[in-house]
């Protein structure tokens, strides 16, 4: 068996255990750290301030052109009064009711109302009359207007018409008239064309039944052809007259527009 000097024996000691206090050391377990607390407090984000408001345009007034404000109202001025031989026939036209002579009577008034003026003035009124036997106005009532002014002219005329004829029948005569103010029209004239045949009966519904008697349709009234010279003046059914009558209408109810 060798020999082991002294000296290496101690430095072979000194190695070990040098070498085994590093392995005890790093196998031993580290202290234990404790962990480490993170708090988070939250705070709400101020709120946000809205955009500033942008300034409103202001709407652009349309000023009318010169062209409108100088625009020159409608008018129309106020019809003839009625001729002597107009008032003469409507004196002697019996047939519904004196027809003629209360158109005749229409257009007096109106003739004494003056021009109408497109406007707040413009209107209808209506008006239940009441004539003498020798022509006087007896009585007079306003039944509606459309136009205080047309009811106040209206009214002016009445009282201060000329001494009309007296009536057809000899009668007092009653009716209801209705005076156009208007910028278009003054009132048409009616036609006459099948004023000579008989007064057409009131209505009645053909198919009413009592419920107990036969049922029984009442026939309906056939109105004859018109006889040669009537109506008793020179108004007749021309081709004319049917274009005048379609027209009238189209203006009143604006048909086409």
């Amino acid at each position: 068996m060798p020999r082991i000097h002294h000296g290496f024996a101690l430095a072979l000691t000194l190695s070990l255990g040098l070498h085994a206090s590093l392995l005890t050391h790093w196998v031993a377990p580290a202290p234990s750290v404790p962990p480490l607390v993170v708090q988070a407090r939250l705070q709400a984000a101020p709120p946000e301030e809205p955009p500033p408001a942008k300034p409103k345009k202001r709407a652009r007034t349309k000023t009318p052109s010169a062209k409108a404000l100088n625009k020159t109202p409608t008018s129309l001025a106020a019809p003839p009064a009625p001729s002597a031989e107009e008032w003469r026939l409507a004196s002697t036209y019996t047939p519904r009711n004196s027809k003629r002579y209360r158109h005749v009577w229409g257009q007096q008034v109106r003739s004494m109302m003056g021009t109408a003026v497109e406007g707040a003035d413009q209107g209808q009124v209506r008006f239940r009359i009441e004539i003498a036997p020798d022509g006087r106005v007896a009585k007079v009532d306003e039944l509606w207007s459309t136009s205080s002014k047309a009811s106040k002219l209206a009214w002016q005329a009445i009282r201060h018409l000329p001494r009309h004829p007296p009536t057809p029948t000899g009668k007092p005569l009653v009716f209801e008239q209705t005076i156009s103010f208007l910028p278009y029209e003054t009132g048409w004239p009616p036609s006459y064309h099948l004023d000579c045949l008989p007064e057409p009966e009131a209505f009645r519904n053909p198919y009413v039944w009592d419920g107990a008697s036969a049922p029984k349709v009442e026939a309906r009234e056939h109105r004859p052809s018109p006889p040669e010279g009537c109506p008793p003046d020179s108004t007749a059914e021309t081709i004319e007259e049917e274009e005048q009558s379609a027209k009238r209408q189209m203006e009143q109810w604006r048909w086409g527009r």
